[in-house]
Order: C-alpha cells, then structure tokens, then sequence
C-alpha cells in the first residue's frame, strides 16, 4: 500500500493512533505507558492540546487539537522515534515497533469530536480488559470525571457541553456501539 500523508492544520482536531507492528504489544509494563505519557506531554506542550487518549497494550488513541501548522507532525515523529528506541533497548529487540506511520484524521465537526471521544475512553471495556472505565489506568476518563488537575489533558471541550460531570459519565457508559453508524469508521 503507498505511504499516504495526512497534513494536520492549525485549530483543528484530529484523531491520532497507531498500533503495533503486527498487531503485536508496544506497551509491557506500567512504566512503558508513563513514559509514553511523557513523551506526549514533552512533545505536544503548547503546540497542542491532549483533549482525551486512551493506551492499550499494542495500540494507542490519541483526541487532541493542533494550535499550530506542522506541530502534529514534528511531534508524533519525535515520539514515536523515541519511544521506538527506548523499547528496543529495554528489551533487547529490533525492527519496528509501530505499523507504519501514525495515522491522524480530521475530526469534522462537534457531534464526531464527542462521539469519538466516547470511543476512545470505551476502549478497555470494548476489549473486556476492565468492567469500569475508572479501573483502566492509562487513559483519561478517571481524569475527566474527577475533573483532576492533569498535566496531560485539556477536557475542558468536552465537558462544557454536558450539564455536569454525571451527565458526560452517563453519555460515556450509557451507549450501544452496535448501533453506531461511525463506530466502523474510527476502527484501524
């Protein structure tokens, strides 16, 4: 398949993900999903806003908004490139971590930014990995809901438009993905 490039423009959302080369881990161990997130946080602040993510053990989803032409670019290469490295050396391995490169796709409007956001966060319950959202450790819901003060999101755009925090929990767990029409949209 031909490499296909997706620019990111400025004040605009994208939905950024990537997976493991052969569908295989790119995380083994707590401390590899912290440095990850620290990797995000070093490259994308203030270029641009984490807005919700969500990391499972060999993908990742990434809802943020781009403040400045190029930065999404620059910033995905320089962490995945590091992250790469650091992998291989911990685990004495080589070859590719990731499946190609990162995809991102512009989110086209609000009723999709929260649709995908909700996607997101539902990730472990979809893979049966927790029965509650709050136990999964690497991604943003407990941060969102708690409204805590997190070095790695801005939700504030997600949670200006519910009545309250109860109202975004019950919009997040309170839905049917069989019948979504853009669930198979947002897949790899």
């Amino acid at each position: 398949m031909p490499y296909r490039y997706n620019p990111s423009y400025k004040d605009q959302y994208y939905h950024v993900y990537n997976r493991g080369n052969n569908r295989e881990r790119i995380f083994f161990e707590d401390k590899n999903y912290v440095y990850f997130l620290d990797k995000i946080k070093s490259a994308f602040v203030p270029k641009i806003d984490l807005i919700a993510y969500c990391l499972m053990s060999n993908h990742f989803h990434l809802l943020v908004f781009v403040k400045e032409e190029n930065a999404l670019e620059e910033a995905m290469q320089k962490i995945l490139t590091s992250y790469s490295r650091a992998i291989n050396n911990a685990y004495n391995r080589t070859g590719h971590l990731f499946q190609g490169r990162f995809k991102n796709k512009l989110i086209p409007n609000n009723e999709y930014l929260l649709h995908l956001a909700r996607y997101i966060l539902r990730n472990p319950l979809r893979a049966g990995l927790v029965e509650k959202l709050e136990d999964w450790k690497f991604s943003s819901y407990q941060e969102t809901i708690q409204r805590n003060k997190c070095e790695y999101i801005e939700p504030k755009i997600l949670l200006e438009q519910f009545s309250g925090t109860e109202s975004f929990k019950k919009f997040v767990l309170d839905f049917d993905e069989s019948q979504a029409y853009f669930v198979k949209d947002l897949l790899f």
